[in-house]
């Protein structure tokens, strides 16, 4: 079977969808409505693989809830074990939907994971304000994972997407276009990232930790959405992804009728042989069409 990661044409050459989409239907109306179709649906597949691989309102709600519920307790009583314990709990109870429910875990337990870092840790110091540190430390991490695997040449948000776009690590090399727009929205998400930390960090030394935590709550989904919304443009001005399982699953049918046609071969041929002399009998016993000759 073919790699399905090596480039199939000139590095810099269009997909065939690609290509059609640039073609110049002016000349034909129902052409130019059927690319207008075409990239309408571009669009909606796009966003509708961004809502699966970043959760959507359920996943925003499930990453922002166990932090306000801290930050709104702690406000009121400053007591850091009623407030962290909270927050575990209904982080835990999320989840607990989740699985009831069989719907996908990963953002949920993501934000137990997170929340149960930020209560051990704020335990363990007695500083209520270490409740956020390693979100903020992950968010730094993440940042610079977005910028440094960039300029690596496999940006983390292709990583991410290709396999949801049904592509894998297809478009680093076969769709130049395709990998330029994942390298420009990673670019996005890292810059966001980043400045949302030269935020947070001074105030975590500056701030108290109410203060902290309702700014870190404020910033919570304002920068997730515009990552998200520039990394749709990106997307959806990008020539369409590889479908590299379409592909594994052609090469495979096409494997196994080679596999059946090669059985049936030699059958087929035993037959016109074996049917071979009986046919040249018939011909050389039968009589002519002239009929039958008279020695003179």
């Amino acid at each position: 079977m073919t790699s399905h990661d090596r480039p199939t044409t000139d590095a810099f050459a269009e997909s065939p969808p690609a290509a059609a989409a640039h073609t110049d239907s002016s000349a034909d109306p129902a052409a130019g409505a059927g690319t207008a179709g075409a990239d309408a649906d571009g669009k909606a597949v796009t966003e509708a693989a961004l809502f699966e691989a970043f959760g959507g309102v359920r996943g925003m709600v499930e990453t922002v809830l166990p932090g306000l519920l801290f930050v709104t307790i702690f406000t009121v009583n400053k007591d850091l074990h009623v407030s962290a314990i909270a927050a575990l709990a209904v982080s835990l109870v999320l989840a607990a939907v989740r699985l009831v429910r069989r719907d996908t875990i990963k953002h949920a337990f993501g934000g137990v994971f997170g929340v149960a870092f930020g209560v051990v840790f704020a335990m363990m110091t007695g500083n209520a304000k270490d409740f956020y540190l390693p979100g903020m430390l992950y968010t730094l991490g993440l940042a610079l994972a977005y910028m440094v695997t960039t300029v690596a040449g496999v940006p983390l948000i292709g990583l991410i997407l290709g396999p949801v776009f049904k592509e894998n690590l297809s478009w680093r090399t076969r769709n130049p276009g395709r990998k330029k727009a994942y390298a420009k929205a990673s670019w996005a998400w890292g810059l966001i990232l980043f400045a949302k930390c030269a935020i947070l960090f001074p105030l975590y030394w500056w701030a108290d930790t109410a203060q902290l935590g309702w700014v870190l709550i404020a910033l919570k989904i304002p920068p997730f959405l515009l990552a998200v919304y520039l990394t749709w443009v990106f997307l959806a001005k990008a020539p369409p992804p590889i479908d590299v399982f379409a592909e594994m699953e052609a090469a495979e049918k096409a494997e196994q009728e080679a596999k059946e046609r090669a059985k049936r071969g030699p059958a087929v041929d035993g037959l016109v042989q074996g049917a071979a002399p009986g046919a040249a009998d018939a011909g050389a016993s039968g009589p002519s069409k002239d009929g039958p000759r008279h020695r003179r």
